[in-house]
Formats: C-alpha cells, structure tokens, sequence
C-alpha cells in the first residue's frame, strides 16, 4: 500500500486474524480479530442499533460479505465487548458416530440417486 493511501477493504481482509480452535463439551471454538481499521469500513446496519459502536450478531452471508472465510457451520454468538474487533464464533461438535451416520447417510443417498449400471456385455 503506498503511502498516505486508505487500505481497501479487500486489503483489510487479507489481515483477518483467525485464533486456533478450542472446544468444550458442545462446541468448537474460535475468534477472529478484524484489523480496527476494517470497522470504519463495515456498513452501519450492522452495528447494534444502541450506539455502542458494537457489531450486532451477524448472519453467515453478513460476516462472509465483510471477508471472512471459514468452513461451514460456524456461527457468530459474541462481540466482546471491550475490544469490538474480535468476534467469537462456535459451531456444535460432532461425535463419531454422528459422522458415522452422516456418512451412511450421503452414501446411501448417493446410491438412490446414481444407481449401478448394469455391465454392458
């Protein structure tokens, strides 16, 4: 960025800073540090309508539409509160017996959907 420029949004994506997960009994776990600089840039519907200069809790296509990437099934819970540019997010964990099932499940459904064709001789 040259200098006395405004960094872009995009640029101010590439500084997202993603915390290693952590878990508890329910959840998995993370934070991601926005650069302080990217709330200047964040539209105004998605702060908390109380002046706090706090982000509400977004949806999915809110916090991808302001650059961050995660897999699927992360949701936004928390802002903490003393430092407005951290947001926390968790999604439930998953046993391996649900992972079992949810493999059945997909190969099963997979067969339903494309099943064997018969050899041709």
């Amino acid at each position: 960025m040259a200098p006395g420029k405004q960094p872009t949004m995009d640029e101010l994506a590439e500084r997202i800073i993603y915390s290693d997960r952590y878990s508890d009994d329910r959840f998995e776990y993370r934070h991601v540090i926005l650069p302080k600089a990217m709330l200047k840039y964040i539209p105004k519907h998605l702060f908390s309508p109380d002046d706090s200069g706090l982000l509400r809790i977004l949806e999915e296509n809110e916090w991808r539409g302001i650059g961050i990437t995660q897999s699927l099934g992360w949701e936004h819970f928390e802002v903490h509160a003393p430092e407005p540019h951290i947001l926390l997010f968790r999604r439930p964990l998953v046993s391996s017996e649900e992972l079992r099932n949810v493999d059945s499940h997909m190969r099963a459904s997979n067969a339903i959907d494309h099943p064997s064709q018969p050899a041709k001789r």
